[in-house]
């Protein structure tokens, strides 16, 4: 099973259609949402992994260049000020992938970068603001 996280971006005639739908029915490919900000008439992107073979992986990620859709990697990751995490757990509830848990019985919270799948979710919860994007020689796509 081969499987990558990339962020496809939208051109604004392709929002309404179901391109990513597609990538199951005619590719037997796996997706999952990780993130996502598509309107109807505008440009948008999403960040998916997709999963499946690598032959059809490689025929989805054709189909997709030839309806326009712009593919880039997900060459972003989150990073944490562990100096100034005051460890509330606030991020950890809302964490999809589990890259952040508390260890018991200290009540600190753990990142484990290998799980992230670079949801934002965490820098949206975090009230002292301590988890930041990084982007790794690529255009922040999430501002």
């Amino acid at each position: 099973m081969y499987s990558k996280i990339l962020i496809l971006h939208f051109p604004p005639v392709i929002t309404q259609k179901p391109i990513v739908y597609y990538l199951t029915k005619n590719f037997d490919l796996l997706f999952n949402i990780l993130h996502a900000r598509v309107s109807s008439e505008k440009a948008g992107y999403m960040v998916l992994e997709i999963s499946g073979t690598k032959d059809n992986f490689n025929k989805g990620i054709k189909f997709l260049k030839n309806h326009d859709i712009k593919i880039t990697s997900a060459e972003h990751e989150i990073l944490r000020d562990d100096e100034q995490c005051t460890h509330c757990g606030a991020c950890t509830a809302i964490c999809p992938t589990e890259a952040l848990s508390i260890k018991r019985p200290e009540m600190e919270v753990i990142y484990d970068k290998k799980k992230c799948s670079v949801c934002e979710l965490c820098i949206l919860a975090c009230p002292t603001r301590i988890m930041k994007l990084s982007s790794k020689n690529t255009e922040n796509i999430f501002k």
